[in-house]
């Protein structure tokens, strides 16, 4: 039970050090560059050991799918480049979401004890997690947003301990597993290609003026 409860506050911690932080530009910039970092490694931990037990290439041409659809979109429209990032930060965030979920499911039945090394695990990826989605969706789309991306998380964990295994079954399966792949790409396309456009160091104010000055 401890580790749940942990684990449900761990992303709200990502918010707390993103305030912290977002006044300093030195600071501000190590975040841009943990995020860089943090988004592909956690990517390859969820994809890579699937990828390898099943031997097959496919689900790494579903993560270089979701990676490049919303670029084909763009491309065909200007238009649409706003639109193609909502997208991909809706869909990156849905596998978020499943991922909690699935991990929520893992801690039930409630009371039963908690492998040390997995509960551990899941509380200090749960930080960055909770972080990507708060350095995403606050510049953007502003605090009741990311506040709501944030909590996504938390409610989707308790879910997950409610559904226990039954949930569990369906979100290993081969077809599950291949849409977070797709997510993954996703969401590593709009961390690189619409963070770098929203996180203006220049400007530690609400980053939706910035995207509503480009989008002009």
């Amino acid at each position: 039970m401890s580790y749940l409860i942990v684990a449900l506050a761990a992303p709200v911690l990502g918010p707390i050090l993103y305030a912290t932080l977002h006044g300093q530009d030195r600071a501000v910039r190590l975040v841009d560059r943990f995020v860089y970092v943090a988004v592909p490694a956690l990517v390859a931990w969820q994809v890579l050991p699937f990828a390898i037990d099943q031997r097959s290439a496919v689900v790494i041409v579903a993560v270089v799918a979701g990676l490049l659809i919303p670029t084909v979109f763009e491309r065909a429209s200007r238009s649409m480049e706003r639109h193609a990032d909502d997208l991909a930060i809706a869909v990156g965030l849905s596998g978020l979401v499943i991922h909690a979920a699935l991990e929520g499911a893992a801690f039930a039945p409630l009371g039963a004890p908690v492998d040390p090394a997995f509960g551990l695990a899941v509380v200090l990826h749960r930080v960055p997690v909770g972080l990507i989605i708060w350095w995403l969706l606050r510049p953007r789309h502003g605090i009741p947003a990311a506040a709501a991306g944030v909590g996504s998380l938390v409610v989707a964990t308790l879910l997950g301990v409610i559904l226990g295994g039954e949930l569990l079954g369906a979100g290993h399966g081969p077809g599950a597993k291949l849409y977070q792949a797709f997510v993954s790409g996703s969401l590593m396309h709009v961390v690189f290609h619409q963070g770098r456009h929203d996180h203006n160091h220049g400007d530690h104010g609400d980053g939706q003026e910035q995207v509503a000055a480009r989008s002009r």
